[in-house]
């Protein structure tokens, strides 16, 4: 598969055809993210590729966005924390100043983070966090995102149980 993807996430996602999709969801595609320097790293895609930013749904799809949004942060903190006991929180985003899309980023942070940047905000890592290849998603972050999944689906079954 190419990475043609890239260039329409959402559009891609929408035919089945963006390989970063861990769940669809209520208002949007959990994804993972292109790089794993933080592991767990996972974004929330609006599912309609025109809509640039919140205040852009009715209201009644922007609660269920930002109910997707939750939903995978708690995925994503259980996940991480059951595969490194150094994880600490989730930080979640809603930016927009560089895709014009609708989309919010899920940060793992964890303790073994340099001191001069873990309680900063992940845009103020170096270049080469995003850009290396160590940091690029890969078959070495699959056990992790199928942990991802496996917590979407838990909570989605315990949201129709009424839990």
């Amino acid at each position: 598969m190419s990475d043609d993807w890239r260039t329409d996430r959402i559009g891609s996602a929408l035919r089945g055809e963006n390989p970063s999709v861990l769940r669809r969801l209520g208002a949007g595609f959990a994804v993972i993210g292109d790089v794993q320097f933080l592991p767990g790293y996972t974004l929330l895609l609006a599912d309609d590729p025109g809509v640039q930013r919140l205040s852009d749904l009715p209201r009644a799809k922007r609660l269920v966005f930002l109910s997707d949004m939750e939903r995978l942060a708690e995925a994503v903190e259980r996940a991480c924390r059951a595969a490194d006991p150094a994880f600490r929180r989730v930080n979640l985003e809603i930016l927009g100043n560089t895709d014009g899309f609708l989309h919010a980023h899920i940060w793992p942070r964890y303790a073994w983070e340099p001191a001069d940047l873990v309680g900063m905000p992940v845009w103020l890592y170096p270049e080469e966090s995003w850009t290396g290849e160590e940091s690029r998603l890969g078959p070495r972050h699959d056990a992790l995102r199928a942990a991802i999944g496996a917590e979407l689906d838990l909570l989605a079954r315990q949201d129709a149980a009424g839990h």
